[in-house]
């Protein structure tokens, strides 16, 4: 089993960096390491590891609804107005019923069979939709009306309710014509007028359970003080999101996908410095999850399954799509702000399959269910087919269909790596000018450009100077630069040249007289640097 999770990681991770420089998303590279691992060719994955496949997607989806609700924006989320409920519901009823219909045409299905094949391929997948609209987020793209944010509610409220009604028809096919739920008194109930009970059930459910366990992580994590640091933070906040999936997986009465989203959207507005130390974890935890959920999905598509559905699984994924979805997409966005070309966005933004139908496409075969073979074909061929296109579309047609806007910090993790400019000289403020450059780039894993101006024949001060900069700086990334001329004009040219964030620089130099006022060195960089100026005292 340790052998597995080795191969697993060691070579998700390299193939999907060599795909990342090879311009193709990082998943695609993943999924065909799964299944290349997998049973379908090598099979070197051992049975206990894909027999534990389902509960470990089950948690690397979980970091990524955390991550999403995390990321939420509840002001742009209010000035969508009805869009993004709408996003939740009717893209994917659409989808669902055309495929349906289609079924009914090209396989000779039933209608709730068809149906039944269309809530499978009509629920919408996280694990790639979500990491998506992140990014953008952080970029900046479709943020100024809350894109991103109404689609990744959207989102999360369709899976909701095409996993209920998936759950609805496959006890309806399973058990015939009876499809009566036995209530209390001995009353019983067609189990589909009961349907829209559910949804709302489910749905306001998982908000208040949501809500109420971020109230419990902000109560243990910040007010009482039971951790002390980040990683203890993400280890509860992670472990209860993953305890309220599997209470809804046992007592079916909420959504858990949706609570653990809804947790991470109240921690924002309950607390945010604990909302964004949780981003940061998460972040961390997303690195291995995204590798063990894509090998895994790639391990579980039969490719063989493929070969007697592949031309009529296109089509019925191009009539799903191109007719449903693009109808319900319309109404969804119908009486917004959105322009033409935003809308076009939901294409490749809110198209893609994976988490969602390698978790449950293979149920209606293992139960018996007429045409089960065939579900599970065209389930796995809208992997392979939309996953890579969702992933390698969304930072493509961004930049050429939506507005850029201005980032908000406190909503995202914007990753980027730190550069700070160290202007130093030979006097013994040098050391502290290293020390705060270091504790600056230590917080941000930033590097450190060390610059001294050389100003008269002091080659054995700079040897000095050279030795105390690798003693402070020995595990941090730095460049030791000397050059000549104007102190002032150097630090800003050089600093402009490298695109540092920062300047730190002493306040005071070698003269006396210097010691009491603002250095005229210092001064004169505070008043022409347009990057930011640290001086140490």
């Amino acid at each position: 089993m340790l052998k597995s999770f080795i191969l697993i990681l060691l070579l998700g991770f390299f193939v999907g960096q060599i795909a990342q420089r090879l311009k193709v998303p990082a998943l695609v590279g993943m999924v065909i390491v799964g299944i290349i691992l997998g049973p379908q060719f090598a099979d070197l994955i051992v049975p206990e590891v894909l027999a534990a496949s389902a509960p470990l997607r089950t948690i690397a989806v979980m970091v990524i609804l955390m991550k999403a609700g995390l990321g939420l924006d509840r002001e742009k989320l209010v000035q969508q107005g009805t869009v993004a409920l709408r996003l939740g519901f009717l893209p994917a009823t659409c989808e669902a019923v055309i495929i349906a219909l289609a079924a009914m045409w090209i396989f000779k299905f039933d209608f709730p069979t068809g149906l039944l094949l269309g809530c499978i391929i009509g629920a919408e997948s996280p694990a790639v939709i979500v990491p998506g609209m992140l990014r953008l987020k952080s970029l900046g793209w479709g943020v100024s009306k809350g894109i991103p944010d109404a689609i990744l509610t959207g989102s999360a409220l369709s899976d909701v309710l095409l996993l209920l009604v998936f759950s609805l028809l496959l006890n309806f096919l399973g058990q015939g014509t009876n499809s009566e739920i036995t209530l209390p008194f001995g009353l019983t109930v067609d189990a589909f007028l009961l349907l829209p009970i559910q949804i709302v059930s489910q749905i306001l459910l998982g908000i208040v359970i949501g809500l109420v366990t971020a109230k419990v992580l902000v109560l243990l994590l910040t007010k009482q003080n039971w951790t002390q640091n980040t990683v203890q933070d993400t280890l509860i906040a992670a472990s209860l999101a993953l305890l309220l999936v599997v209470v809804a997986e046992n007592i079916p009465i909420f959504s858990g996908y949706l609570a653990v989203m809804v947790t991470g959207f109240f921690l924002i507005e309950f607390d945010a410095p604990l909302a964004r130390r949780l981003r940061s974890g998460f972040d961390s935890l997303w690195v291995v999850a995204q590798i063990i959920l894509f090998v895994l999905l790639g391990a579980s598509i039969q490719i063989q399954v493929l070969e007697k559905t592949l031309l009529p699984g296109l089509i019925i994924l191009g009539i799903g799509t191109l007719i449903g979805r693009a109808c319900g997409w319309y109404l969804s966005t119908l009486g917004s702000n959105w322009k033409l070309r935003e809308r076009l966005f939901l294409l490749p933004g809110n198209s893609a399959k994976a988490t969602v139908q390698a978790a449950i496409g293979g149920i209606p075969l293992a139960q018996g269910i007429e045409g089960g073979e065939i579900i599970l074909a065209i389930a796995a061929l809208s992997i392979l087919v939309t996953a890579p296109l969702g992933a390698w579309a969304i930072p493509t047609f961004a930049p050429k269909l939506l507005e850029r806007g201005e980032v908000d910090p406190t909503k995202v993790s914007i990753t980027r790596n730190l550069k700070i400019l160290a202007a130093v000289d030979t006097s013994p403020l040098a050391t502290q000018v290293l020390t705060k450059a270091a504790d600056i780039a230590r917080r941000g894993d930033g590097e450190i450009i060390v610059l001294h101006v050389i100003q008269t024949n002091e080659a054995k001060e700079i040897e000095l100077l050279k030795s105390e900069t690798q003693r402070l700086l020995a595990d941090i990334r730095y460049k030791f630069i000397t050059v000549t001329g104007a102190i002032t004009e150097e630090i800003i040219n050089v600093s402009q040249q490298n695109q540092v964030d920062d300047i730190v620089m002493g306040k005071r130099g070698h003269k006396s007289w210097e010691q009491v006022l603002v250095g005229s060195v210092s001064q004169a960089v505070l008043e022409s640097s347009s990057i930011p100026v640290i001086l140490v005292n």
